[in-house]
């Protein structure tokens, strides 16, 4: 039978933290895409981007939440970070945040400028140009967010 340590508890909330933090910001990121693709004039393509933006806070706090207690778990438990899925999940999630500010903010500035000035229903073929790129980038790092998820789950190496 395994002592609980003063240690062990907290590295045990780390763990539960780091959990509910995966759920809070990774869940909702994976439906940034989505939300935004069920617009059909500019009316709800803009309310969508709304409840995108919305969405977005819960994954920037799950986010950095996520690498607060990861960093967190390396430290008290050092091992972690002479194993392989460690290792490559914090390497691919650093990955995965770069993309953010150096791909999908470029990517993203366009198409919000595109709906601030439109006017009129009509969603123009410049949205539909510039949003497929942008979702593109977005799906990558969705199979990179995908990919650490079964690294954590699996420890394969």
């Amino acid at each position: 039978m395994e002592v609980d340590t003063p240690v062990s508890t907290i590295y045990n909330i780390i763990v539960f933290i780091h959990i509910f933090s995966a759920i809070l910001g990774m869940g909702p990121g994976f439906v940034l895409t989505t939300v935004v693709k069920s617009g059909n004039t500019m009316t709800e393509l803009k309310h969508s981007y709304k409840i995108r933006h919305k969405l977005h806070i819960f994954v920037m706090i799950g986010g950095i939440l996520l690498l607060i207690t990861g960093l967190a778990m390396g430290y008290i438990n050092p091992s972690l970070f002479r194993m392989g899925w460690y290792v490559t999940s914090l390497v691919l999630f650093l990955a995965a945040l770069a993309i953010g500010p150096l791909v999908l903010s470029p990517r993203s500035k366009p198409v919000k400028a595109l709906l601030e000035s439109h006017n009129g229903e009509v969603i123009p073929e410049e949205y539909w140009r510039l949003s497929k790129v942008l979702f593109r980038y977005e799906n990558l790092e969705n199979v990179i967010f995908l990919i650490i998820i079964a690294l954590m789950i699996t420890k394969p190496f």
